[in-house]
């Protein structure tokens, strides 16, 4: 089956074979002008060709073996790549909100019996199918603001178990062809439980919980929330190289509130993504580098925490690979790209298209589909996710914080018309 979108407007495309960093990332090459069709074949991008030309090609086929889009000259962009959320927990930490502006600390609100561990007890209470439920409807959103492909952790768990849970939800989520496809990370390493000491829990991560997860499949890398007062460098180290001694991809959270120097152990490890990265030093952000770590930046975190922004054009200035993401968690329940977007584009003086290469071609590198498939991009041959825009400018995708720049959605090839 066939669909082929004629009349595009501009097409930002994003082409690359490899990441684009420094002013590559804003150079107008990346986008088609109008005037263009894109023919897709089920999965897959088959060709992108003069609108015209396409029309006149399949214009007089069966409608039950082609469908034919007219877009209306509206923009196109790549399907959106979220590259860090937790999506699977349950519970609801609304009153911490007056705690943070009372002055309490991450670590004084985990004191005081709120934060991850919070969130933890809420979600053991939850059934695998309460969790599914509650899970789709979110992801669900964030393909209506554009995303299609997902990275979600683990990590409120804490437990063999339910960390083991957590993970078989992300799998059914995995399977279903109405949501965003999914990249499974595991987190057990995200806070010590109260009834283990750092020294006691590390031993259960390595002993217990990473052999199952390896055994089981059931998440391609492993995280650690390499922060001071949390798993420190030498916890962080140990735990990676246990994941990687089973072949899993290795990522890590690191410097979100102070640089506790994890972005020298991202290049040591040479992890995929090291993120937060709010406070690395620009010496340890030259070492990712020159390891080929990319830094995945979550603007959601310091709106929703009310802190400083990261410099994100030096990134630019000194061409360091970066990435964008939601970070969406029960501190931070933002579900949108194109709303981080906006805050490093409105309120942080970045140009959209970096923005945008930081949300889909820069990611997929980080967060393959699970197809083994080229995504994030608009290519032939390409997975066939991308999202036409309400707007005829293509810069719209990050300039609607409030409401969905998205008018219609291909997810893996299926076309969702949100122009009711």
């Amino acid at each position: 089956m066939r669909t082929v979108l004629i009349n595009c407007g501009p097409i930002v495309h994003v082409d690359s074979n490899e990441p684009i960093t420094g002013h590559d990332m804003l150079n107008d090459k990346w986008i088609f002008p109008k005037g263009k069709a894109i023919v897709i074949n089920d999965l897959l991008i088959e060709s992108i060709r003069d609108s015209q030309e396409v029309l006149d090609d399949y214009q007089s086929h069966d409608s039950n073996q082609v469908t034919v889009v007219d877009v209306g000259g509206n923009a196109i962009i790549p399907g959106l790549i979220d590259s860090h959320t937790h999506m699977v927990w349950g519970g609801d930490r609304s009153r911490e909100v007056r705690w943070k502006q009372q002055g309490k600390t991450y670590l004084d609100i985990a004191n005081m019996g709120g934060g991850i561990v919070s969130t933890v007890n809420s979600t053991k209470s939850l059934t695998e199918k309460e969790l599914f439920i509650i899970a789709k409807k979110r992801m669900l959103e964030s393909l209506r603001n554009g995303t299609t492909h997902i990275e979600t952790k683990s990590g409120y768990g804490l437990d063999t178990d339910n960390e083991i849970k957590l993970l078989n939800v992300a799998k059914q989520l995995s399977e279903d062809n109405e949501t965003p496809s999914i990249d499974s990370t595991w987190l057990g390493a995200h806070a010590i439980p109260s009834k283990h000491t750092l020294e006691s829990y590390t031993e259960e991560i390595i002993s217990k919980q990473l052999p199952l997860v390896a055994e089981t499949q059931l998440a391609r890398s492993a995280d650690v929330f390499c922060e001071p007062g949390w798993f420190g460098i030498d916890e962080s180290e140990e735990i990676l190289k246990a994941a990687k001694s089973y072949g899993m991809n290795l990522r890590m959270h690191i410097d979100e509130f102070s640089d506790g120097n994890g972005g020298e152990l991202a290049a040591k490890l040479k992890v995929d993504t090291a993120d937060h990265s709010h406070y690395t030093s620009e010496d340890n952000r030259v070492k990712m580098t020159n390891s080929g770590v990319s830094t995945g930046f979550l603007p959601g975190t310091p709106y929703s925490m009310g802190s400083d922004w990261p410099d994100f054009n030096s990134m630019i200035k000194n061409k360091h690979l970066w990435t964008i993401a939601t970070d969406f968690n029960p501190n931070n329940q933002i579900l949108s790209m194109p709303f981080v977007a906006s805050c490093i584009v409105q309120r942080c003086g970045v140009d959209p298209l970096a923005a945008l290469v930081a949300s889909t071609i820069n990611p997929s590198f980080t967060t393959p589909h699970q197809t083994g498939m080229r995504h994030g991009v608009i290519s032939p041959g390409a997975v066939a996710n991308l999202n036409i825009l309400n707007s005829k400018h293509w810069e719209s995708w990050c300039l609607t914080p409030g409401h969905s720049p998205i008018s219609a959605n291909v997810l893996n090839g299926k076309y969702i018309n949100y122009d009711y």
